[in-house]
């Protein structure tokens, strides 16, 4: 969409200049015009404005932003000089001027609502702010603030003009809007002979061509930059993702762009396109305001800088009004259409043939600390992730208790998480934002008395940093908190937990950290296991690190015959033996129908439950096994789950049956 408005805006340009021409010297146009004929003049000229704004894209974004703001800055001028002789000459004649009003609607409301969509593509210029975020400072800020103020100022100067262009001329026998309409895109160089001097027609023209080679110049810009976007990830040839060294601009996305856009102006019916292009807008405009409520369904605890104020009212009334126009289109243009579903069909098909495939195999990006590797490199680790300023004290105790049961090396991660829109190496600038929280795990890491390395990692994704770091560092077990739940109904608890806990090549410890975040009295229902084995031995040093008071619990049917009690006490006696550090340990058969329900009701009296992953589960999707991912959903309590390797857990079956 934005390539076929580079088109028009090219094709529009030629329109001014030869209009420039024909005005003011005559016999050259006409003689230019029998030589080589009006279609092909004009054909000429889009060519030369195409290839010279793609050239000055290729310049550079500092190059590119000075000029759009010469070209804004002069064009707005040339449009307040119209708007002041235009409410003059209203002024001098205020009747005549309000009969070009009545009536209001002269087409009705269904013209209206036509022209909204057909004009839609010269109004929706803002949405360009954001697709250049990589090159804006601090976009968090800016980008909301710019978008507002261009949608204000758009919003002023299009009214301004409308009614100065309709109230101040005053055609022979035909209504203002009609004698408009019938000179389409010249028609405000018509309203302006009609009410400004002689020397306004020429600037009115020289406006024109500012103000198209300005919106060329700006969608040149946010075309290549989303087809740089889709080429680095894989969504289109990777070579689109290239990045010219000297410039710092992607100029293989640009050249391409440049090429598509003349090749459309000169050979394509550019009215039916360009309506196509309008309506790909309409609906991509509708699906925006879907991902707003989508985001934050599905992402609730991402900081947002800017949120969309009355949701959800205001998004579902954006997504549902711009579906409308674009329906409406069908009335009217029909073609455009049936141009728009073709071209999303080879869209789709290009998407599920090819780049789908190649778009899965993007390897994640992740900037971590380069450093020597010294003895201590080939000693395992224990990883603690930190996040939540409100948690480290909590997770660092789990994360001591431990490594000093493992005695391997304690590391605390952080991991910046950067927009995906933006290079991995902009992190850097929010790598203070993480510090104080690898500071706090020092700090209680000194008044344990027990060393720690620290390390800062950045990355487009929070699961791949903490993968890396795994890998890095060669963790044994890895130390994390979850909020125990996802909102979104195809992930378990949460993007970055289900990743981790799918691919990670160690042991896992996952504390949903309930009110209280000191644990005095602990609850583990055990029923054995690889899982329940190894919470048991992490429970053995957690118990010593806080003195904690334990009971083991072991859930049967209250119509279960006595058998399954007298299992149940064998398998918390066995328990009990692993556990050499508790001291007063209590057992407790909980009787329940529901297995989870029994459990997460009898967790109430305590400050933690501790649960060692299923292990078969039933589902692929499920990571846990369906009894512990209920337990720590519907449980008030902290639930610490606690699951062992699959790797070593193939490793203690071959030991047992050989």
């Amino acid at each position: 969409a934005y390539t076929v408005a580079c088109s028009l805006y090219a094709l529009g340009f030629a329109g001014y200049f030869w209009e420039f021409f024909h005005k003011y010297v005559p016999g050259l146009t006409e003689s230019l015009y029998s030589i080589v004929g009006p279609e092909q003049a004009v054909l000429a000229i889009t060519f030369l404005i195409g290839v010279m704004f793609t050239w000055l894209n290729v310049r550079g974004a500092e190059v590119t932003g000075k000029t759009e703001n010469i070209l804004t800055i002069s064009k707005i001028i040339v449009l307040a000089v119209f708007i002041f002789y235009g409410l003059r000459k209203i002024m001098e004649q205020p009747t005549e001027a309000m009969e070009s009003f009545t009536p209001f609607f002269p087409t009705g409301l269904g013209g209206v609502i036509v022209a909204m969509g057909l004009t839609f593509i010269a109004f929706e210029g803002y949405d360009l702010i954001a697709t250049v975020a990589e090159e804006i400072k601090q976009p968090e800020k800016n980008i909301p603030r710019a978008t507002f103020i261009a949608l204000g100022m758009t919003v002023l100067i299009y009214l301004l003009i409308l009614f100065v262009s309709l109230g101040a001329v005053n055609p022979d026998g035909l209504p203002g809007w009609q004698f408009l309409g019938k000179f389409k895109e010249t028609a405000i160089v018509r309203a302006a002979e009609g009410f400004m001097p002689a020397f306004g027609v020429a600037v009115i023209v020289f406006g024109g061509l500012l103000s198209t080679m300005s919106a060329l110049n700006a969608t040149v810009m946010a075309a290549s930059r989303v087809a740089f976007s889709m080429g680095r990830d894989l969504w289109l040839p990777k070579k689109m993702a290239t990045i010219n060294v000297k410039t710092r601009t992607p100029h293989v996305a640009i050249f391409v762009t440049g090429i598509i856009l003349v090749t459309m102006a000169l050979t394509l019916p550019i009215e039916a396109v360009g309506s196509a292009a309008s309506l790909i807008f309409l609906l991509s405009f509708a699906l925006v305001n879907l991902a707003v409520i989508v985001l934050r369904r599905k992402h609730p605890e991402i900081p947002r800088k800017y949120k969309v104020p009355l949701y959800p009212v205001i998004p579902v009334l954006g997504f549902l009004l711009n579906i409308f126009l674009a329906l409406y289109q069908f009335k009217f243009q029909p073609i455009a259409w049936f141009v728009t579903i073709g071209w999303v069909a080879v869209g789709l098909l290009l998407y599920y043939a090819v780049f789908e495939k190649r778009s899965a195999e993007l390897v994640p990006q992740v900037l971590m600390p380069r450093r020597a590797a010294g003895p201590s490199d080939i000693v395992p680790s224990v990883l603690v992730a930190l996040h939540n300023p409100d948690n480290v004290e909590t997770l660092m105790n789990l994360a001591i208790s431990e490594t000093r049961r493992r005695e391997s090396r304690l590391i605390a991660i952080s991991v910046v998480d950067v927009p995906r829109q933006m290079p991995i190496h902009e992190g850097m600038r929010f790598a203070n934002h993480k510090t104080p929280l690898l500071n706090k795990a020092q700090k209680i890491a000194a008044e344990n008395k027990i060393g720690i390395e620290t390390d800062l990692i950045i990355a487009h994704n929070v699961a791949d940093g903490i993968l890396a770091s795994i890998e890095q560092h060669r963790a044994e077990s890895l130390v994390m908190g979850w909020k125990g739940h996802a909102r979104a109904r195809d992930r378990i608890f949460g993007e970055i937990t289900d990743k981790v806990v799918r691919m990670a090549p160690c042991d896992l410890l996952l504390l949903k950290i309930g009110e209280k975040k000191r644990f005095e009295k602990c609850l583990f229902p055990t029923a054995g296991g690889p899982h329940a084995l190894l919470a048991a031995d992490v429970l053995d040093g957690f118990i010593d690190h806080n003195d904690m008071k334990l009971t083991l619990s072991y859930v049967v049917n209250p119509d279960a015959p006595e058998i399954d009690r007298e299992n149940g006490r064998n398998f918390m006696q066995t328990t009990k033996e692993r556990i050499s550090q508790a001291k007063d340990v209590q057992s407790k058969i909980i009787e329940s129908k529901s297995i989870a329900g029994g459990i997460a009701k009898a967790g109430r009296d305590y400050d933690l439950l501790i649960i060692g992953a299923a292990r078969e589960p039933m589902f692929q999707k499920v990571l846990f096994g369906e009894i512990p991912e209920k337990v720590a959903r519907y449980s008030p309590t902290s639930v610490l789950v606690v699951k062992r390797y699959e790797g070593a857990v193939k490793s203690i079956i071959k030991k047992i049956f050989g």
